[in-house]
Parts: structure tokens; sequence; C-alpha cells
């Protein structure tokens, strides 16, 4: 048995396009799109997810039509659970995002005992700080390669471990969840919420740049500008910012300040 046996998994589809040529066109590369560091969990693993699937709907930006969430959050928890029913063994590669993180702890807890290997292959630091992080689609080819060369089997110990963070991880149902020394730890908006309006100025300034800067300020989870521009928009409901534009305006154009308190 290989490294390349059974099924691969990846969080996204830029992990998927950096893995891809490692692998050869026979892999079975399974690619899992739910980022799970932020939304509730309470029914991510039990179809229809009509709870997650519309988080995601809330989430997702006025005007765009949204993809199908739930059916592809249903569909994703489906075949997530239909693992443990099959032989080969579940390769996650992952980093220090904690979404990676969090889908190793769920894949432990989905395969519970059942006699198949999981395997991990660690392409992160170990340390999910702003400085030092780094997910599987930031790394290079070579810094795969190496990564794949040190992939193991999880023990028994640590899989029954991990089980035990992702169900106190959904018991919580947290709005986001960091990932620090190897725990992750629930917290609803109100820090994000903050972080955002200290980098808002009085004054008008571009929305993008606004998001970018707060995605590098994000420890303990890599923040989407999708989820970003969404919590600014519940801030501008609560009446903390205003756009220049209509909330549905695209993001390249759109203002963004914070009003008086």
């Amino acid at each position: 048995m290989t490294i390349n046996d059974g099924w691969q998994l990846v969080c996204g589809d830029l992990a998927a396009e950096a893995v891809r040529p490692l692998l050869g066109a026979a892999a079975r590369i399974e690619v899992l799109h739910d980022d799970l560091a932020v939304g509730p969990l309470l029914d991510v693993d039990e179809p229809p997810c009509a709870v997650r699937a519309a988080f995601w709907e809330g989430v997702w930006p006025p005007g765009s039509p949204p993809p199908a969430f739930a059916v592809q959050l249903a569909e994703e928890a489906e075949w997530l659970a239909a693992l443990a029913r099959q032989a080969g063994p579940v390769t996650l590669w992952h980093g220090d995002s904690a979404s990676e993180q969090l889908l190793l702890a769920r894949l432990a807890a989905l395969l519970g005992e059942a006699p198949l290997e999981l395997r991990e292959i660690a392409c992160g630091t170990g340390d999910s700080g702003v400085r030092r992080r780094r997910a599987v689609a930031l790394c290079s080819p070579q810094q795969l390669r190496d990564c794949q060369r040190q992939a193991r089997p999880l023990s028994a110990e640590r899989r029954a471990e991990l089980a035990g963070q992702w169900r106190r991880a959904v018991a919580e149902n947290g709005g986001v969840r960091r990932w620090r020394d190897g725990v992750f730890h629930s917290e609803d908006y109100r820090l994000v919420d903050g972080m955002l309006l200290c980098l808002c100025s009085r004054d008008w300034q571009p929305l993008p740049p606004l998001l970018s800067q707060a995605m590098r300020c994000c420890s303990g989870f890599f923040a989407t500008d999708l989820f970003l521009a969404w919590r600014l928009r519940e801030l501008a409901r609560q009446g903390r910012v205003g756009f220049a534009e209509a909330p549905e305006a695209d993001f390249a154009g759109q203002r963004v300040r914070r009003l008086a308190d």
C-alpha cells in the first residue's frame, strides 16, 4: 500500500490544484468546501443541514444568486459518513487553517472505530498565528513533496482525542472557531466585529483593502473576504458602519466608514 492509495482529502479548490500534480491522474481526490471555522455546526453532520445552509445563504452577498448550499452540504455530509463503510485508507492534507484542522477532527469522529487507516499529511507550521501559519494552498511544490514523505497514520488515541474535540466544537456551536496550541476555541462574532470596527475609519475608505487587512489580522483561523463582508453588513444593520453604495454593490467599487457611536 502506498501513500497515494485510498481517498485523498483537501479543503478547497486551491489546495486541490496544489496537490494534484503530486498524486497523478489516477488519484482519488475529494475536495471539501465547507469552511468549518465559522457558523453553526449543530446539524453539519445531519442532512439536510438546514441551519448551516441558512447560515451560508445569509453570508452570501445580496443581489447574487447563492449556490445550492442545502444540496451541497447534505451531499458532503453523506459522502463523509459513507467513508467508514469502505475499506481503503483516508488521507487528509492539512495546514494551520482551523477549517482544515476541524475537518481532521470531524473525520476522526465520523470514522470512529472503523477498521481503516486515517492518515494525515501535515503541511503547516503548527502555529496558527498570523506570522507563521500556512495552509495547504500556500505551500510550494517542494514543501508539499517534503510533507508528503512524512505522511503518517493517526493512532487510536489521537483519533479519539480529535473526535472528542469535534463533538465539543459541535456542542458549543460558536460563531467562530480558532485553532490554538492544538485546541479549538469557540466564540461569538464580537471579537471579529470589534476588529473590523477598529480598522474602519470615520472617513470613507475602499472596501477591498479593508477586507485584505482584516484577513491578515485574524489569528487562529483564515477569515475569508466573504465572511468579513457579511459581518460588515451586519454592523451596518446595527447602525455602526455605513456603506457608500447599496449592500449588493460589487466589492470592488464599495466604500465603507465607521459611524459615530
